[in-house]
């Protein structure tokens, strides 16, 4: 395993072993001196064309958790905002002998395009609105927990509803990719203007009727509605989306109890989840951010301490 940038490229039992590692990573967090010496000598760098606070700080303490030396790089710091295109950025870095770029850029395809470039490992950590495969891996790895907590702990057969705004989502497309993977089933719940167009490829069940699909959930993931994506009225008004497509307190009242609640993340309350839901014993929302952590350790594991032919 050189790069990361699809959760298509992984196999059951390579995302299975990401998501073994990710626990034994896990436990570092609880221990008063949190450090590995793991990835001592391996360099880094943190390139994100977009603003983040999840996933850049994740990823930053997962590498100095391991020892390696981390390197944040924006556009607006970086020659980039000088006209210099980032192919060019890319190699110069990479003959600076860096290991690892953790790449989150507006253009869906980035990060594997810059892949072809470098001569060091490449992790996807969101690209425009095509996926965000860290993302989709945690949410896996919280979902297994609970899976363990209430049930046999197997994704066969688990049946997670996703619903929001999936036409700007890049969660939504690596979640659906790696849940079948697993052999989990997904249905897809959204207003059909926030559908994307290709959807029925995707081999999912898809919907508008939010209440039936909630009925035998095991999980259901509330996606933002990402209204800095949207350049005109996918929907009338936040009320309306809210009444049709948010999981409000009635709707959290007719969950099941076993049924986890998941968001990546940042909330819009009131809007596609209800404080009342986002905050219930069912939430599984700081699990989620807890998770980035230990998973993106594994995934640096992986690339960069886990086996032969890594540089």
């Amino acid at each position: 395993m050189r790069h990361l940038l699809s959760t298509a490229d992984l196999s059951s039992a390579e995302a299975t072993a990401i998501l073994d590692v990710a626990e034994e990573m896990h436990d570092v967090q609880s221990r008063p001196v949190k450090k590995l010496p793991t990835l001592r000598g391996k360099t880094i760098v943190n390139m994100f064309f977009e603003d983040s606070t999840r996933t850049r700080t994740s990823f930053e303490i997962a590498g100095k958790w391991m020892s390696a030396d981390t390197i944040n790089v924006s556009a607006k710091g970086s020659s980039v905002s000088k006209g210099e295109s980032m192919r060019d950025t890319m190699l110069t870095l990479d003959a600076m002998g860096v290991d690892c770029f953790v790449i989150r850029h507006p253009s869906s395809g980035a990060p594997r395009q810059a892949a072809g470039w470098v001569t060091a490992s490449v992790i996807n950590a969101g690209d425009g609105q095509h996926e965000h495969p860290t993302q989709a891996l945690l949410d896996a790895f919280t979902l297994r927990r609970h899976f363990r907590e209430t049930a046999d702990g197997e994704f066969a057969g688990k049946r997670l509803v996703i619903v929001g705004d999936l036409l700007h989502s890049r969660v939504v497309r690596s979640n659906v990719l790696l849940q079948r993977t697993l052999d989990a089933q997904v249905t897809l719940v959204a207003p059909p203007t926030l559908l994307p167009t290709d959807v029925e490829t995707w081999g999912v069940r898809v919907t508008q009727d939010f209440d039936a699909a909630l009925a035998d959930a095991d999980a259901v993931m509330m996606l933002r509605v990402q209204r800095e994506r949207m350049s005109g009225g996918f929907f009338p008004t936040a009320r309306e989306y809210a009444e049709n497509y948010g999981l409000t307190a009635e709707r959290l009242h007719r969950l099941r109890p076993t049924t986890a609640i998941l968001h990546p993340g940042p909330m819009n309350r009131g809007v596609e989840i209800s404080s009342e839901a986002a905050d219930a014993t069912a939430s599984r929302v700081l699990d989620q951010v807890s998770a980035g952590v230990a998973v993106r350790m594994s995934v640096l594991y992986h690339l960069l301490g886990g086996g032969e032919g890594n540089r």
